[in-house]
């Protein structure tokens, strides 16, 4: 069962005994846990039916024994539970758990109580047998990065529940600007629409004026201005960079990583990896890997190649003090947009 499904199942009245959550994506987790509550549990009756653990704190016999007690005053009870180490790879937890326990309970779920392991780790341990039990008799979701094209369409999704429309090219602007967290796009989304009001439209030009941009981002767009020769544009990100105080070094680093992953998208590309494989392989967001792809294409392999030497030969410069560092990366930038 995917997320979708899950969802559709819940909001009909059919929530499953059991829900292993896991993956990268950490504010999904927490909108489904929290859509999952006020499904489940009225809202009257939260304060009493909805009971949290910790594993590293609680033995999970103990989670079981509370499944497996009947509910006091309410109908039903949710038991939200943040697994260390259960469910995946990693170090054992200090209290030793009688896994067992859980996995018997599994085969015979208590009808009126509802459990919610928050797996802490973006994957799930294959070659645990309580995992292997959990694919079986709960259900098991991954929450992973949106693709580029799904991330658009979540940020207009999340502004039309507000009766706010978007710009033509406003949702990518926002993710250059924002980057690609979620939680972080969602307050930025709720700004917007508080600026445009309810039939209103968030314009591209709102973004570029009530969006902060990280060091990081900057960088970014930097990179994207120097791949399409737009020098003079590269240039006042640079010099914003330095008014905030950004270290040269620090720039010229994240240029590097930059160029860097755009050679490995590249290479991997050439290879017949799909943008969902490549963000895999290289632990980044797919939607970071659309933009590098398409960075990319607009240099030669071995320009690249020779972009990052010069780059690690600049870095060199400026640590031993052979070169100004604000002036070594401005002729650096020069040279690169010629």
């Amino acid at each position: 069962m995917d997320v979708k499904s899950a969802t559709k199942a819940i909001r009909s009245g059919d929530p499953a005994s059991i829900y292993v959550l896991y993956g990268t994506e950490k504010y999904q987790i927490q909108q489904f846990t929290e859509m999952l509550k006020t499904q489940v549990i009225e809202e009257e009756h939260q304060d009493f039916a909805v009971i949290p653990y910790d594993l590293s704190e609680t033995p999970i016999e103990a989670v079981v024994e509370e499944a497996e007690t009947v509910p006091f005053l309410v109908p039903r009870k949710l038991i939200i539970v943040r697994d260390t180490s259960l469910f995946t790879a990693g170090k054992e937890a200090k209290i030793e758990h009688q896994v067992d326990r859980l996995i018997t309970y599994m085969d015979n779920p208590a009808e009126y109580s509802t459990i919610v392991f928050l797996a802490q780790g973006d994957k799930l341990d294959e070659r645990k047998k309580l995992v292997k039990a959990a694919k079986k008799q709960a259900v098991v979701l991954a929450f992973a990065p949106l693709s580029g094209e799904e991330l658009v369409q979540w940020i207009v999704k999340l502004a039309k529940q507000r009766d706010v429309a978007l710009e033509a090219g406003a949702a990518d602007t926002l993710i250059s600007y924002a980057g690609t967290g979620l939680q972080t796009l969602s307050a930025e989304v709720d700004k917007l629409c508080l600026f445009a009001g309810s039939g209103g439209t968030i314009r591209r030009a709102d973004i570029e004026s009530l969006v902060a941009r990280s060091t990081e981002q900057n960088v970014f767009a930097l990179v994207e201005e120097l791949a399409n020769l737009r020098l003079e544009k590269a240039l006042a990100l640079f010099y914003e960079l330095l008014k905030q105080r950004e270290e040269p070094i620090k720039i010229a680093a994240l240029i590097a990583r930059q160029f860097r992953i755009m050679i490995q998208v590249k290479e991997l590309g050439q290879q017949s990896y799909s943008q969902q494989q490549i963000a895999s392989q290289l632990g980044l967001h797919p939607y970071a890997v659309k933009i590098a792809g398409e960075q990319a294409r607009k240099f030669e392999a071995d320009r690249l190649r020779k972009i990052l030497s010069h780059l690690s030969e600049l870095d060199y410069q400026m640590k031993t003090g052979a070169v100004d560092k604000v002036l070594g990366l401005e002729l650096f930038l020069l040279r690169l947009g010629a």
